[in-house]
């Protein structure tokens, strides 16, 4: 029987409201789109005159939890795929983001809110793929 997550409408809600809210914050600031393959890549250039905010950046998405489960404590989290199942996970999102030109926070967050056409089809094709990988794993692979 599979696990089931119970929907939490408030933590939803709250954690919706706040990636909007630093889209918004870091497009009016730096003028920049929040897509994280894209900070992470210019984080990890070698010369780029940006990178510094794109170190923060990266070093708050790694602090963030942490933080939070000092505060709150540990969460319990069961992942149900091997080491090799989650590294070629990792490399296929890496070609993907690299193949539509950004990733889901770039596209579903920041391209959708201005009706960007290439984010519009990036993530039809995303939320397509993401169907497809859970049809297979679930009911033809078992």
């Amino acid at each position: 029987m599979d696990a089931v997550t119970p929907f939490t409408p408030v933590s939803a809600l709250v954690g919706g409201a706040l990636i909007g809210l630093s889209a918004v914050w870091l497009m009016a600031a730096n003028g920049r789109i929040a897509g994280i393959s894209g900070i992470a890549g210019g984080a990890l250039a070698p010369s780029i005159p940006d990178r510094l905010w794109r170190l923060m950046f990266v070093i708050g998405l790694i602090a963030a939890p942490l933080i939070v489960m000092l505060a709150a404590g540990p969460v319990a989290i069961t992942i149900e795929a091997g080491p090799l199942t989650l590294i070629a996970a990792g490399l296929l999102v890496g070609i993907g983001t690299q193949m539509g030109s950004g990733c889901t926070s770039g596209h579903g967050v920041c391209g959708m809110s201005l009706l960007s056409p290439r984010s519009l089809v990036s993530v039809a094709v995303f939320m397509a793929a993401g169907a497809a990988a859970v049809f297979i794993t679930r009911h033809l692979i078992g």
